[in-house]
């Protein structure tokens, strides 16, 4: 028996990369400056490591793997870091297809994206895309999600263009504006024209955009501790803020007609919560009712705001979020399911807390269809998952 009870996909799931994954993969150039990703700075040493691995392999550990599938998280769990072990954890998960990310870089090409060496920005950007292909090219039902940079609009061009051609088939982009231009810059355009015609998905996820400034912290007072999860200690100003910088990116790229130029392209957002979603569509709708007759660009558009969300773009919701109510107000087009295994924040049984959710909302069968595996599919550009490959020529 699986965790799953039903058909689903899940579009947002981890690895934890160990402190040489992605070294095989990096250009040399990219690799003489990269010995700082992990370290001492970063709280987690080859040594550590190895204290994992082998607790991995005791006798106790391994007994008990199984039955303890949900339970464990973060480094315990099956297959966080094995890629053989992980295609035995996706049949007992059983899910269809499950979007796999990193659980650090992100976070780092994100900062480096705000910098200025765009050759070591771009070329850990294709480190990237191979490792990840390369942990995801054992079972054909992990999707790697690559990454592409948007600091460099001609640069990123040839970004996607790689991450296509190298065989992602998501592609995961920071949220925070590029440091010189709008994501919605004209030089970018045939990049999202490439992701749209090869059906390949823009996936936010949480890590790719700044958080709340750390001064709303400094309050004279007793400051609580905050949730470590898989991405990082959150607390729930930062929670409450972590969407923000996505709704600016997102807005510029429906107001400025990206996705009406690019009907057939589709995006993802996860770990960015949805309960907000609802409000967030009929405030896009109030911009045009009061823009529209000052703003061309908002002249230009073939249907309200909200519309190229209701088509476009996918939110998962977490667990403890109402996903019924976000259904009911919003649409069942719009979510998507999500484990986010291992992260502590998935949850030990992310599916009976959607389901408690959707059945006190009267979720009907057929939207519950579209939560768990309907709208992946859509996302995907079909149901039918591509064979899988494998990286065969690392990087010299």
């Amino acid at each position: 028996m699986t965790y799953a009870t039903r058909d689903m996909q899940d579009a947002d799931s981890h690895i934890f990369e160990t402190p040489e994954f992605y070294h095989p993969f990096m250009e040399k150039a990219v690799k003489d400056k990269a010995q700082f990703l992990y370290g001492a700075s970063s709280g987690f040493t080859a040594a550590h490591f190895g204290e994992m691995v082998a607790r991995h392999k005791t006798e106790e550990f391994v007994a008990t793997r199984e039955p303890e599938l949900m339970q464990r998280k973060l480094w315990d769990a099956m297959g966080a870091f094995d890629k053989h072990d992980r295609v035995k954890a996706m049949d007992l998960l059983g899910f269809k297809r499950q979007i796999v990310y990193d659980s650090f870089l992100r976070l780092q090409l994100r900062e480096y994206e705000q910098g200025d060496d765009m050759d070591f920005l771009y070329g850990l950007a294709r480190a990237h895309v191979r490792a990840m292909l390369d942990f995801c090219s054992e079972d054909e039902r992990l999707i790697a999600a690559g990454y592409v940079p948007l600091a460099d609009p001609a640069r990123s061009v040839e970004a996607m263009k790689f991450a296509i051609e190298s065989g992602c088939r998501a592609v995961t982009m920071a949220v925070d504006c590029p440091r010189h231009h709008s994501p919605s810059h004209e030089g970018l355009e045939p990049m999202w024209a490439m992701a749209a015609e090869a059906g390949i998905p823009i996936m936010y996820h949480l890590g790719g955009g700044r958080k709340p400034s750390d001064v709303f912290s400094v309050t004279g007072r007793r400051q609580d501790k905050g949730y470590a999860g898989g991405d990082g200690t959150f607390t729930s100003v930062q929670y409450l803020g972590a969407p923000l910088p996505f709704i600016e990116t997102l807005n510029v790229l429906i107001i400025d007609g990206v996705l009406d130029r690019h009907p057939k392209l589709q995006m993802g957002v996860v770990e960015y919560g949805a309960n907000w979603v609802p409000g967030w569509m009929r405030f896009l709708d109030s911009a045009m009712a009061a823009y529209r007759k000052a703003e061309e660009r908002l002249q230009l558009l073939s249907m309200p705001l909200s519309d190229y969300v209701r088509r476009q773009v996918k939110f998962a919701p977490f667990h403890f979020e109402d996903t019924g109510w976000i259904i009911k107000q919003a649409g069942a087009e719009v979510v998507l399911f999500s484990s986010d295994y291992p992260h502590k924040e998935g949850g030990r049984d992310p599916i009976s807390r959607f389901e408690s959710s959707m059945q006190a909302a009267g979720v009907t069968e057929a939207e519950k269809e579209k939560f768990y595996t309907g709208n992946f599919d859509v996302l995907m550009g079909g149901p039918a998952p591509e064979s899988a490959r494998r990286i065969t020529a690392l990087a010299s």
